[in-house]
């Protein structure tokens, strides 16, 4: 049981930490007491030109960076299978084959959807 006393204070600081901060300081912090200047959009120190919502992004614009982010972690995958890919051999080969059909399936999926097409 002594073993676990460290993992028990351990958790029990986390929690706490999280409980603190979600019910004493957040409420403390927050604009609860709305104010001119707490209201007011934060562009980079720039006065704001228009109001925030004024502006609607086409669907097209997130499916286009959830696609970039989808193949870009492809390519973070095959990094570490080009290194070992003498020591994996056939297997990895056939591994690395069937992740790749799987990720092309999917893009020539999203390629008949003409979700590519940016316009």
């Amino acid at each position: 049981m002594a073993n676990y006393t460290v993992l028990l204070v351990a958790a029990s600081a986390a929690i706490g930490l999280v409980l603190l901060t979600l019910f004493v300081i957040a409420p403390l912090v927050r604009a609860s007491r709305p104010e001119r200047v707490k209201l007011e959009p934060y562009e980079c120190g720039v006065p704001a030109t228009s109001l925030a919502f004024d502006h609607r992004f086409s669907v097209r614009y997130f499916l286009i960076a959830v696609l970039f982010i989808v193949f870009d972690v492809e390519t973070i995958f095959l990094f570490p299978w080009a290194i070992r890919f003498k020591q994996l051999g056939w297997f990895g080969a056939v591994e690395m084959a069937v992740f790749l059909v799987i990720l092309l399936v999917g893009y020539f999926y999203a390629w008949k959807r003409k979700v590519l097409t940016w316009v």
